[in-house]
């Protein structure tokens, strides 16, 4: 029997690293694929509402947990005029989408969209098309949905069925900007003044909206870091979040896939570093937020990178793009990556799976037929419902775990989130490596903190189905000053407690 490796963790109440927001569990649905045709719209399913979403779908969206949902694109929205998706349906028009060589019937559209998610309690996230368009059709949309009334377009919403303001808080200047796949692709200073001119502009017609800039689109981009530096230097005073977007690829080498959340931890440090540099140089106060509002693994099924997959096809209505089937390592990573988030609690403030459903997604359907859960819906889903209050520092002695890209990282990762109001914590663990771990979890710091439910996935599970799920983690010797878990090989482990000081 192979003798554990040692680690040990040592938590503390005061140690508060910050705030959980809610919207830190949020996904993105965008006009790609089926993601919103025959996935989250399907007016003939048996389940679908009087709106036409389908009703299997939305219950497996409430049971996911998402709290935001970014829309109506990525790469789409740099194309897309939004007074397409809205008035009769029968008056729209059918419009060729560059970003994905797709044909949009503009059958969904924000007066489909917004009422859909206020229904179901999602707070709704808005892109504005800085590709072919401007601050003046950024303003006008913002007026479209939140102004009450009194103006041409406030009156054109009512009209269309909606008396009261859409009421969207949270807007994104564009998307990608800096990527030469994008339509409207232009230099980070070029960017940075229209993302400015744009966010002046709408704020000029809702004072109280949020606003995100964008950030690089990789973290391997040429021009990372300076692209961010500008940016943020120009969008300062009017921007409250910079954006990041992150996927890792489940085709690369396993152990630098499982070394994915050490990797995006190493990301989001180094554009909050970038970002309070511009701040402090220009003497100004503000501090720039993160919005993670794209991030996911890529299938390790595929037999290929996705990259470029939605342009290799031929022009048709949603087609099917990046449906790879997820593994229970693809499961073990995301959780990893969710712990990344939570460490960084004080800046990253939204975050947006992507997408939601069937394109990379953690749920797939059929048309016509059923909906169903992929493995990386789980730790999704146990994460956005245990994670409460705020997110608290670690310290922690792990064994190193060696990488070919990324050198010697951590085996052990891990997050602790606790509630002093009502005592709900939850202390999330990944175990990296092909060995088994005991760890030691010294919570002395508290009055009590009685383990309730200790749950885990392994990537060694047999079951690459889509009913994969958190299982019962039997090695658990909880104690009144220690607990101890014996981590099995490459897993992900949810301990939720009743933490008193």
């Amino acid at each position: 029997m192979t003798t554990p490796q040692q680690a040990h963790l040592t938590i503390h109440p005061l140690f508060d690293i910050g705030e959980i927001d809610p919207r830190v569990f949020g996904s993105f649905v965008e006009h790609m694929g089926r993601c919103v045709y025959s996935g989250l719209y399907e007016p003939g399913h048996p389940t679908a509402d009087q709106g036409g979403f389908r009703g299997d779908v939305t219950a497996l969206i409430r049971e996911l947990g998402v709290s935001v949902v970014r829309y109506p694109g990525g790469n789409f929205v740099s194309g897309y005029d939004w007074r397409d998706g809205i008035g009769p349906t029968a008056d729209r028009p059918t419009r060729l989408d560059l970003a994905w060589r797709s044909l949009e019937p503009n059958l969904v559209g924000i007066d489909e969209f917004l009422p859909w998610a206020r229904r179901n309690g999602i707070e709704p996230m808005m892109a504005v098309n800085l590709g072919t368009a401007g601050p003046k059709e950024a303003a006008e949309l913002v007026e479209y949905c939140n102004l009450p009334d009194g103006t041409t377009l406030a009156r054109e919403r009512a009209a269309n069925g909606h008396p009261a303001p859409h009421a969207v808080r949270t807007w994104c200047l564009g998307n990608e900007m800096d990527g030469p796949w994008q339509i409207g692709h232009t230099t980070a200073a070029e960017y940075g003044r229209r993302a400015a001119e744009a966010g002046k502009a709408m704020r000029l017609v809702d004072p109280d909206i949020e606003l995100v800039a964008c950030g690089s689109s990789f973290r391997h981009m040429p021009t990372f870091g300076a692209w961010e530096a500008t940016v943020a230097e120009l969008t300062l005073d009017v921007a409250d979040y910079i954006s990041m977007h992150a996927y890792y690829d489940g085709t690369a080498d396993r152990r630098d896939y499982l070394a994915s959340g050490q990797r995006l931890e190493r990301f989001i440090t180094d554009v909050t570093h970038t970002c309070d540099a511009v701040s402090a140089r220009l003497g100004s106060a503000r501090r720039m937020m993160i919005s993670l509002d794209e991030w996911n693994v890529w299938s390790s099924a595929a037999t290929s990178s996705p990259v470029g997959e939605g342009q290799n096809h031929e022009i048709s209505h949603a087609p099917r793009i990046t449906e790879d089937p997820y593994r229970a390592l693809d499961a073990v990573v995301l959780g990893d990556l969710i712990i990344g988030i939570l460490n960084h609690a004080d800046r990253v403030k939204i975050g947006c799976l992507s997408l939601l459903v069937n394109v990379s997604a953690p749920i797939l359907t059929e048309p016509g037929g059923g909906a169903s859960k992929q493995p990386i819906f789980h730790p999704f889903a146990a994460a956005a419902h245990a994670a409460r209050g705020h997110a608290l520092r670690t310290r922690l002695s792990a064994p190193r775990f060696e990488t070919l890209t990324h050198g010697a990282v951590p085996q052990v990762a891990t997050a602790v989130t606790h509630a002093p109001e009502s005592g709900q914590a939850a202390v999330f663990v990944t175990n990296r490596g092909s060995e088994p771990v005991e760890l030691t979890i010294d919570h002395a710091a508290f009055g009590a903190f009685d383990i309730k439910s200790v749950h885990t996935l392994t990537a060694a599970d047999p079951r690459e189905d889509r009913d994969l799920a958190l299982e019962p983690l039997q090695q658990i010797h909880p104690g009144e000053r220690v607990s101890t878990l014996l981590l099995p090989p490459e897993s992900w482990t949810l301990a939720e407690a009743v933490a008193r000081t």
